[in-house]
């Protein structure tokens, strides 16, 4: 049997993939970086306090700066270790979209083949410039991809604005309104990712889940 294989034998509930798609390039040094590390961990201990969330919620974190790393394979919040993020580099921010998707999709995979129901997908970017480095006709691709694994109810994906980020460019490149974080509250607003994680890990699969409005940041 597989690691994998494994775990879903041990634990066969429903899964909530969520997969943070993290902007690390250069702009993000200094109290910004400090500021979203310690919200990961936040995130983490929220989950855990949450016997059925810490069971189905599933956590990825995917980096992008001049390059795109996994800095987190999909893990169950007793698994999940927030790692401590750097920023350096560009902004290669299609790039990132694009493996999240594929992350998703290759996850997707093992449930189906392990028998594992799941919810629908959460991407959460986040970002506080706008793509850069990157040709212009591949932010237009990972935007239609994004588009399309909405409207087919594939993915939910939200963008979050840090100081500095173009939110004309990130409405572009989701469907949802962007949200801009109000200054460095990345604490709160892992909280009420959490929150919001640990509601529709309560609910049925297909059910619509209505989440509370983001006191941490503004559409």
């Amino acid at each position: 049997m597989t690691l994998d294989a494994i775990e879903f034998a041990e634990n066969p509930e429903p899964r909530c993939p969520c997969v943070l798609l993290l902007d690390t390039s250069g702009s993000m040094g200094g109290e910004k970086i400090a500021a979203l590390n310690a919200g990961l961990q936040t995130f983490r201990d929220d989950l855990l306090q949450d016997n059925l969330a810490s069971k189905r919620v599933e956590v990825a974190i995917i980096a992008f700066d001049t390059t795109v790393r996994v800095e987190h394979e999909f893990a169950t919040a007793e698994h999940f270790q927030a790692p401590t993020l750097t920023a350096q580099g560009l902004t290669y921010t299609a790039a990132g979209i694009n493996k999240a998707l594929d992350l998703l999709q290759a996850r997707k995979r093992e449930y189906k083949d392990n028998g594992i129901t799941y919810y629908r997908p959460w991407v959460f970017l986040i970002t506080d410039g706008a793509p850069y480095g990157e040709d212009a006709y591949l932010l237009t691709q990972a935007a239609q991809r994004v588009k399309e694994e909405e409207t087919n109810k594939r993915v939910a994906f939200f963008a979050v604005g840090v100081e500095g980020a173009d939110m004309n460019q990130l409405q572009t490149m989701s469907v949802r309104s962007p949200i801009k974080l109000k200054g460095l509250s990345f604490r709160e607003m892992f909280v009420w990712l959490s929150a919001s994680m640990q509601r529709v890990s309560h609910s049925k699969p297909d059910e619509q889940v209505p989440l509370a409005p983001p006191g941490w940041g503004t559409v």
